[in-house]
Parts: C-alpha cells; structure tokens; sequence
C-alpha cells in the first residue's frame, strides 16, 4: 500500500477546511488537504453560499477596512447600523431555543471580526450586499441582522480565492481522494486512509482536522436521523458531504453532540435537480417570501411570512414544507412583492405562473384548491392594519389581525396585478449533528476527555445549531473555528 506524511491532513476543502490548512501552515505545519469531489466541483457547501459573514462590527470604521473602496455617495446614503457581542450572542441563544453550547458560541463570536479581516489578509476581497441585505427605502439604504459583507464572486470566489491562497502557502491539495478512516497508534490518532483515485493509501500524520461537513448528502441518513420524508428533500449544495467525517469520529469513540434530528432547510424550487451545481446557471433559491403569502394545496398558509428577517426564519421553512400535503408549497406575490424579489426569481428553472387576476393565478397554479386559495386570499387582505407604514428595512410591525396564521410584519394585500406564483419544495442545506469538541477544536469522547491528535470545525461541530439558523453565520462559524483548529492541530504537530 502506498503511503506517505504529512504534520498535518485535513478531511474536506470548503472554507472550513481551508482556513484549517492556512492556518496550520502558519505554524509551520506540512499540510495535505483531502478533497473528496474532483478539482471541477471543488469547495464543498462553501462554494454554494452567498460567500458572506455575519460578524460583530461597529458600522462604517469595521466595514471601511473590509470594503475600502466603498465611495463617498454608497457611504451618504448608507446606514451599516453595528452589530455588538451582546446582540449576536442574544440572535443565537433566541434561535436555537437557549440550546446553542454558550462557551463555543461566545468563542466564534468574539472572534469573528478579527477572523474575516485575517481571511480579507489572504487576498480576497469583499463587498458591501446592497439591495440583497438593505433596501432602498425612501432614498437610503439601511442593513439589517448584521449581515453586511460578502467575499466578491460569492461562495465560488470565497473558496478560489481560499485554495489559491493555501496553495501559494504551500498546502498540498488532493483531489478524487475520500478519507475512509482514522489510523490511530498508542499516542492517538496517527493519520488517515483513503481512496484516491479509487487507490487505498495511508496517510501517516501528527494531527487530523476533521472538516468535510454533514450527512445532508447521504438519503439514507437523512431517512434514518431527520424522519420520513427528508430522502425526498432536495440538497442544496455538495452532493460530496454524505457523513463520512463523522463516521470517522465515531469510529474512534468521539461523542455525538447537537441535534441530530435537526438541519438547516429552506424552501427551494419544488423541480431542482437533486443535488446542487456550483456553476449552474439557474437558483433554486426563493427567500423573499416575506412580501408575499406563501400556501399550501389546499390554498391555506401554514406560517408567519414576516415573523421575523428573513436571515432569522429561512433556514426553518424546509421542514414547514415538507410537512404540507404532496410536501409543496406555493409564494405568491402581487405587483409590489415583485418589486422585492431577488435576482434568483428571474433565472430560467423556475415554477413560476404569472396572471391579471387571483381567479386566473390559481388555476395555472393546477394542484392549488382554488376556493381555498381565494379565501385565505380575502381573509388576509381583510386583516392587515393599513394604517402602518410599510418598511422593508426594520420589522416594521404592519401586521394582520384577527387570523389563525398571523402576520407580523411586511404585511400587504394582494391585489396589484400582475400576480405572480413560485412553486416550492424543500431544499436541505446542512444538518446540525455532530461531533463534540472543546474551545481549541479537539474531539471529546464520550467522558468528554480529547481523542489526541483529532481536531474538527465546520459542519461537523455538534452543538451549535439548533431548530434554526441565522443568515451568514454558517461560513463564519466554519472559518472562527477552522482557522482555530489548524493553529492547535498545526502547533500539536510540531511539537
């Protein structure tokens, strides 16, 4: 059997992975990089992402340094607003229902700023997400939930920029090449086996970082950890990421941690192809549900549009969905939602039905209960308070009353033709299962003692999601914690 040595072998290539190399390099580390995906569909879930990071910032002095070329009138008519330590931390704990692991959330929090600026130092450039995360609104721009920032390109131009950094670093990346195995010895782990171009190899190394995501790919885990119906989901991004880190961890006795039955999902075009494509160029994305109504084919909603920003709700809706009759799900939206659709609304690839009257709509909808419909229709125009002022920017409290679904924000009645109507299934991102660790990334088994040698970050980390997630944290949760794990797994190497 082949073999060969490295300091340092890191399991997977999205940012979590490659922040992990980079940063082991800087100490001095060799560092092999295992990519299961061939070069042409490199980079994981990394490379699917909008490429942004939702990071603590104090307004327009931390987002000068990430996007010094913003001109003088993007700064006048701009309100960046701030995003502290304290409203973050309050954002996870809310969201994950107070289950979020307090000591690694405090950990990626206070390091987020500092880390995005250090990816920024690698040579990837960043931009400021007008018109996708603050609205035009009565001549300015306002951003909101502390998502300002994104790497240009998005996710693609994210992970090329971050395996041409590693590469010029001296990582060594490997490509058609799936890990299959820990090797361990009497010190801990000792390397890895793999596959590489369907070639057993071992991979003699001092320290292992885990990083090569969740089991959203695999449909029999997803039938067997999320319930009935998650093998008919669609995945969003790799079709790479089928839990093989984890069956690794486990394999030496790490502890699974989180919540396994959980996941990050979203509506999603109801005909996506099964997996995604980092070059396609169509989206299944439909996040601007919330200037519509969304119903199900009996023609009722199921949920609150507008309870909240959409960073805060989209990655919850998938399961909503799937729970409905046939598992679909229909947005429909009159002529002032469109105003606010996204770029993704207008590539070729969606289910989409366009008509003068509601009458119409409906019956090109096909498998919508077309009374049903027209009454949700009614009853919800009936119910909004007209008398507040609409404001895409702030939760702006124009709400319905008086329906068994409420409607808490961004409420307005349909009756602006053309309407429109997108029909949605669910999309699975990434599941929320994983590995414990401690504060400097090292695998815990089950006394909750470190498996020597082994480190993690990424999706692979349990305890941190829960029943829902926020917009951008996923790239800078893998970025705090793969840049971490490569400094530890880097410095235990040399000893």
């Amino acid at each position: 059997m082949k073999t060969s040595s490295y300091d340092v072998v890191v399991v997977g290539a999205g940012n979590a992975a490659l922040c992990a190399a980079m940063s082991a390099r800087e100490q001095g580390a060799s560092v092999l990089v295992l990519e299961r995906a061939p070069i042409e569909k490199r980079g994981g879930n990394s490379a699917f992402t909008a490429g942004g990071f939702r990071m603590v910032h104090d307004g327009l002095n931390t987002i000068r340094k990430l996007v010094p070329d913003l001109t003088e009138d993007e700064i006048a008519k701009t309100d960046f607003g701030q995003y502290t330590v304290e409203e973050y931390l309050d954002d996870l704990a809310r969201i994950t229902q107070y289950h979020i692991d307090p000591d690694l959330a405090e950990l990626f929090v206070k390091r987020s700023t500092e880390t995005v600026l250090w990816i920024k130092e690698k040579g990837l450039r960043f931009q400021a997400n007008f018109g996708r995360q603050a609205f035009m609104h009565e001549g300015r721009f306002k951003f909101f939930t502390g998502y300002v920032c994104s790497v240009i390109g998005g996710g693609l131009g994210l992970v090329d920029g971050e395996f041409k950094a590693a590469e010029q670093n001296g990582v060594v990346i490997r490509y058609k090449a799936r890990a299959t195995s820990l090797l361990r010895n009497d010190a801990g782990v000792a390397g890895v086996r793999a596959l590489i171009d369907g070639v057993e190899e071992e991979i003699h190394a001092r320290a292992v970082v885990l990083a090569s995501g969740g089991f959203e790919g695999n449909r029999e885990w997803r039938a067997r950890y999320l319930g009935p119906g998650w093998d008919l989901a669609k995945v969003r991004g790799t079709r790479y990421n089928t839990g093989d880190g984890l069956q690794m961890a486990l394999d030496v006795g790490a502890q699974p941690y989180g919540q396994w039955s959980g996941c990050h999902s979203c509506s999603w075009e109801r005909y996506a192809p099964d997996y995604g494509e980092p070059d396609a160029k169509t989206s299944g994305q439909r996040h601007c549900y919330q200037f519509g109504i969304i119903v199900n084919g009996d023609g009722k909603r199921f949920l609150d549009e507008g309870e909240d920003y959409r960073n805060f709700t989209f990655g919850k809706h998938g399961p909503a969905v799937l729970k409905q009759p046939g598992g679909y799900a229909y947005q429909v939206f009159d002529a002032h939602g469109v105003k606010f659709h996204r770029s993704e609304y207008k590539l070729r690839g969606a289910t989409k039905v366009q008509a003068n009257t509601l009458e119409e709509l409906v019956q090109k909808m096909g498998d919508v209960n077309p009374e049903g419909f027209l009454k949700t229709v009614r009853e919800y125009n009936a119910a909004i308070k007209t008398d507040v002022p609409f404001n895409p920017n702030i939760k702006d409290g124009r709400c319905t009353v008086g329906l068994d679904i409420p409607r808490s924000n961004w409420a307005h009645p349909l009756q602006e033709p053309p309407f429109e109507a997108y029909s949605v299934g669910t999309g699975i991102t990434f599941t929320f299962g994983g590995i414990k660790i401690d504060t400097t990334t090292r695998v815990l088994d089950i006394a909750d003692q470190p498996i020597k040698g082994l480190y993690t970050a990424g999706e692979m980390i349990g305890g941190i999601w829960y029943f829902n997630y926020p917009g951008a944290a996923g790239l800078m949760c893998g970025a705090v914690f793969g840049r971490l794990a490569g400094q530890e797994a880097g410095k235990f190497a040399k000893g």
